[in-house]
């Protein structure tokens, strides 16, 4: 049999963009299955404007490499680079977002199937600052946490009601990831790229105030705003679901959400005409402190 000479299927590292593409997607899915409200404000959004994403994030447990690496490896291998890291200590969380691959989008290119790549954005709590009695997680599987993502099911055995509470106690955000995993944890809309009825983040706030949606009000404004002024950020409140615990006690807790970003162009590149603008001529760097809220366990109905 002679040699099988296989197409160059892309310039990425580690295989073909549409398998890049397929694995969001699949991530994507999973995430609207799971959050109703979501879905709903995904189907509005697609209902009158061509889809655009500014990022997907993930939340990770940083115990025996299931933090960040366990799924930065995985969008670093089809060309995701380090675009930054964030820490933020109150939380003890670590935080770094990877930019996309180069790629060539045509002109009307959008959503997951030929549009820009989401940035991807990976959380990490720092076990290892916290209490002794939140340091028992040990799980298995890490090096499957992307198949976990594109499943939406747990590696590890699902915790009890009370490792989740005391978890909760010191970190709301670790326990929101001990629960749910590595299913995505938002994503966020570039209202930036979108043309109609959302592109401008202050009519995104307008609009679901008067649909009656709840609003990330942590800090607050609806409305977060970067210290220059050029990064704008808008975030539903997650929904609750009823969930049952390994230990069969049920309670309510928060699911995903979804948010809105606007970035504007950097003052370096004003005179750039608008039909040349690129990513790198905007805002670059997120502002998450306040948009990680939105899974509050505390937030009044």
């Amino acid at each position: 049999m002679g040699s099988l000479d296989l197409p160059q299927a892309s310039s990425f590292k580690g295989g073909s963009e549409n398998f890049l593409r397929d694995v969001l997607e699949s991530i994507l899915k999973t995430y609207l299955r799971k959050n109703l409200m979501a879905n709903t404000v995904w189907e509005l959004v697609q209902s009158v404007d061509n889809v655009s994403y500014d990022h997907f994030f993930f939340r990770t447990i940083k115990v025996d490499g299931y933090g960040i690496d366990s799924l930065s490896s995985f969008f670093m291998d089809y060309g995701y680079q380090v675009g930054g890291r964030l820490d933020f200590p109150k939380k003890h969380l670590h935080v770094l977002w990877l930019s996309p691959p180069d790629i060539n989008v045509p002109g009307e290119g959008h959503g997951l199937g030929n549009g820009p790549l989401p940035r991807i954005v990976i959380a990490e709590l720092l076990v290892d600052e916290l209490s002794q009695e939140s340091q028992y997680l040990k799980p298995e599987g890490g090096k499957q946490a992307i198949l976990s993502s594109t499943l939406g099911s747990l590696i590890w055995e699902k915790p009890t009601s009370t490792d989740f509470n005391q978890l909760a106690k010191e970190s709301e955000y670790g326990a929101w990831a001990l629960f749910h995993g590595y299913t995505l944890n938002h994503l966020a809309f570039a209202v930036h790229r979108l043309k109609h009825r959302f592109s401008d983040v202050k009519c995104v706030e307008e609009y679901f105030k008067e649909k009656g949606f709840k609003l990330n009000e942590d800090g607050g404004d609806v409305l977060k705003v970067s210290e220059d002024g050029l990064l704008l950020q808008v975030s539903l409140m997650s929904e609750k679901h009823e969930v049952e615990f390994a230990d069969e006690v049920t309670e309510t807790i928060t699911a995903s959400y979804i948010e809105f970003v606007q970035r504007l162009v950097l003052p370096e590149f004003k005179d750039v005409p608008h039909d040349e603008i690129k990513e790198f001529h905007r805002r670059e760097q997120a502002s998450a402190y306040h948009i990680m809220e939105s899974t509050r366990f505390t937030a009044q109905d």
